[in-house]
């Protein structure tokens, strides 16, 4: 089992060989990458100037740089440890923009991102060099000086809050925003740089945590039994469902474009239910809420890990740290959604010394 703690000075200067994840581990521990503590400029790397790369990508339009109002972007709010971890990332959301400005020169429906930081304002001017060192296209900043800075999220209009720190992102959840703890390992499997993949698992992410409930407190036959009964009624939303939401609503305009096939944005449901006996209910409800999933992985209690090594997904979402260590093994970026019945058995999990 890869371990999933490191020092983030290690991080930012590259002298990580391997990240770690403790298999006690529910994403509480600050064994991700933020702190609530002010990040100090050698942490972020900022003890000195980079100069600029060449070639940095803009979002240029004719008569001049476009910036999408926030109240039409799809928002994602990083912390400043995540940033400079997901350069891979904000690549394949810069493909999707720059297909979408073609399609649809004059739309704001572009993809945004917005650095939060605790850092105070001062350390701007070296937080910028960095950005532009990195080659990053990050013009929105909301430095706190050591606030929380959950409370500026909706007026972003984030529709989702990536951070290191598993308090903001409970914080974020209990507010309504789509949230997700961060853990990434230094085996990184190669990924797309021209399509977004974004894979999630079903309960307690997309779904409400109702069927996870009865699986928890009564075991599988009663889960089966539940679901077979309850085949036709749908399962209530659970705290990602808006980003998919947001997520399809992009790949519609490529589809009125045309370009369903060759769509730059791909979307997976990676669930451990299986698909006879409880997959029905997922996809129905999927169905209903006329939201469309790319593919449909139901692994039957199957490891996960294996699965995602094939998709190669930017990020995966899921609320069990037992999946995102798997994720974390063969490659894949992985976030924890702190959400629903699964933490309170992480809490004993760790209670009992991860037995």
């Amino acid at each position: 089992m890869v371990k999933m703690s490191l020092d983030p000075v290690q991080v930012m200067s590259g002298q990580v060989n391997e990240l770690k994840v403790s298999p006690s581990s529910n994403g509480d521990s600050r064994g991700s990458w933020d702190g609530k503590q002010e990040i100090d400029q050698d942490q972020l790397g900022l003890g000195t100037t980079p100069k600029p790369v060449a070639g940095r990508r803009a979002r240029k339009v004719e008569g001049g740089v476009f910036f999408p109002k926030p109240e039409n972007a799809v928002t994602i709010a990083v912390s400043s440890r995540v940033l400079f971890r997901t350069d891979r990332e904000q690549k394949a959301l810069e493909a999707v923009n720059a297909r979408l400005r073609d399609l649809y020169p004059q739309s704001e429906e572009l993809f945004d991102i917005v650095l939060v930081t605790y850092n105070h304002a001062h350390v701007g001017i070296r937080l910028i060099n960095t950005i532009n060192h990195h080659n990053l296209f990050i013009e929105r900043f909301c430095m706190t000086g050591g606030s929380s800075p959950i409370g500026y999220l909706k007026a972003w209009h984030t529709n989702l809050y990536l951070s290191a720190d598993a308090d903001k992102v409970r914080e974020a959840l209990a507010e309504g925003i789509a949230a997700a703890t961060m853990f990434m390992t230094e085996k990184l499997t190669e990924v797309s740089e021209t399509q977004l993949r974004v894979a999630f698992d079903g309960d307690a992410v997309l779904f409400s945590d109702e069927s996870e409930r009865i699986f928890k407190a009564h075991g599988l036959d009663k889960f089966f039994e539940h679901e077979r009964e309850n085949e036709d009624t749908l399962l209530d939303h659970g705290p990602l469902k808006g980003f998919l939401e947001t997520l399809g609503k992009l790949q519609k305009k490529f589809y009125a474009k045309g370009h369903r096939l060759d769509c730059p944005i791909r979307t997976f449901l990676v669930t451990a239910r299986s698909a006879a006996s409880s997959g029905i209910r997922a996809l129905k409800t999927l169905r209903a809420w006329g939201l469309e999933i790319d593919e449909a992985l139901f692994l039957a209690g199957a490891p996960k890990g294996p699965m995602l090594e094939k998709i190669r997904p930017h990020i995966y979402f899921d609320d069990q740290m037992f999946h995102v260590e798997g994720a974390a093994e063969m490659g894949t970026i992985a976030a924890h959604v702190p959400y629903g019945i699964a933490q309170k058995h992480n809490a004993k999990r760790n209670a009992s010394g991860g037995k």
